[in-house]
This record gives C-alpha cells, structure tokens and sequence, in this order.
C-alpha cells in the first residue's frame, strides 16, 4: 500500500491541529489550505487521496463539485453541529462520510476505511 496525503480545510484552527497531530500516523503528508481555492490546487499538486472538509468552509454544491473534479479523492465532511439531515446530504454530494469536527477518531476511521476500500478496487 502506497503512503497517503489528506487535505484540510477546517473553519477552526485548534481542530486542524487535533487532527494534525492524530493523522500524522496514519499519512505521510498533511496539507491545510485556509480557503476552497487554496485546497483544489493543494489536492491537484499533491494528489491528495483524501480531503478533511468542514462544511461550514464548503458548501455541499462545492462538495459534490470536489467529488466531480476530483473521482479518485475520498472527502469527509466535517461540521460542528452534525446532524442526520446535514450527513445524508453530505453524503448525497459524494462524500465518504460525514463527523462531528471533534470527532477526530471518527475522522481518522472514515478517512482510512474509505482511502483502504478504494486501495483494494484498485489494487
């Protein structure tokens, strides 16, 4: 299995930090963008295999847009106050999987499940 990057892009600093500090065992690089733009160069330069995004940064239009320019990417949404009807439509948009922002252990799960799951079709 080759070494995998994820993209950031949180609304807050002290949970790009938590998860910084958690996906560093998991990833080989970690990149945090501050705004949208910043994060689509971010995952083309890099080829990033996996984009942490808080929806309260990207909306779901953007989210299905990321999962339309970018196939091979998982995305896993974030926001603070997740809840059923914001998860289904997260996931309607394409995305892996949708977690409470300070749920880094569920981030963490979901981001290797679904880059893990996508490494054995390809494989």
């Amino acid at each position: 299995m080759k070494p995998l990057s994820v993209a950031l892009l949180q609304s807050d600093a002290r949970i790009v930090t938590a998860l910084c500090s958690s996906l560093c065992h998991h990833f080989h690089a970690i990149h945090a963008a501050n705004s949208i733009e910043e994060l689509r160069h971010i995952i083309a330069k890099h080829r990033v295999e996996v984009v942490i995004v808080d929806m309260e940064k990207a909306p779901v239009s953007e989210i299905e847009s990321l999962r339309r320019d970018f196939a091979a990417t998982c995305v896993v949404c974030t926001h603070r106050l997740a809840d059923e009807e914001m998860w289904a439509a997260a996931l309607a948009a394409g995305a892996a999987d949708m977690c409470a922002s300070r749920d880094t252990p569920g981030i963490v799960t979901a981001a290797l499940r679904n880059t893990s799951a996508a490494q054995s079709i390809a494989a």
